[in-house]
């Protein structure tokens, strides 16, 4: 199985929602791949914010491996699920897809905790390092869910 973590620049939130779902997966022993993308390409290439990578870093999961990139077609084929995490990054990704097979793989993360709610996990960027750890605990929560519905 294949899963992508989609948010606006990929430095962010869908960074550490990849190193949570991949962390969470390795140490359950199932084989999962996961990527992050963001809906635009203003810091391709680019690590993770610092912030990021501190709190992933706090819960002893690197991503430093990671590079931001953004969403392309050909995702929509290679990956099974794809998570956003927001209203916006859902209508962006929506947007780009051509079939409703695709469609169907879009998903809002949060729906995993409480579903039909869509609930945004809020971009922390502009706020301090507090918002990073809130993000980090709404990923984690929700990561459990994607792990169990994959058992």
């Amino acid at each position: 199985m294949k899963i992508l973590m989609v948010c606006l620049g990929n430095i962010c939130r869908s960074p550490l929602a990849e190193g949570i779902l991949q962390h969470k997966a390795t140490q359950q022993g199932l084989k999962l791949e996961v990527d992050s993308a963001g809906t635009i390409s203003r810091h391709e290439g680019e690590l993770p914010d610092v912030r990021s990578i501190e709190v992933a870093k706090n819960y002893k999961i690197d991503i430093t491996n990671q590079r931001s990139r953004p969403l392309k077609k050909p995702d929509f084929e290679e990956f099974d699920l794809i998570y956003v995490m927001d209203a916006s990054n859902y209508s962006d990704v929506i947007a780009l897809t051509e079939t409703d097979e695709q469609r169907a793989k879009v998903k809002m993360i949060l729906n995993e905790v409480h579903p039909n709610e869509n609930r945004k996990v809020p971009d922390p960027y502009f706020g301090g390092d507090e918002g990073f750890e809130n993000v980090y605990q709404m990923l984690d929560e929700a990561c459990d869910k994607i792990i169990k519905n994959l058992k």
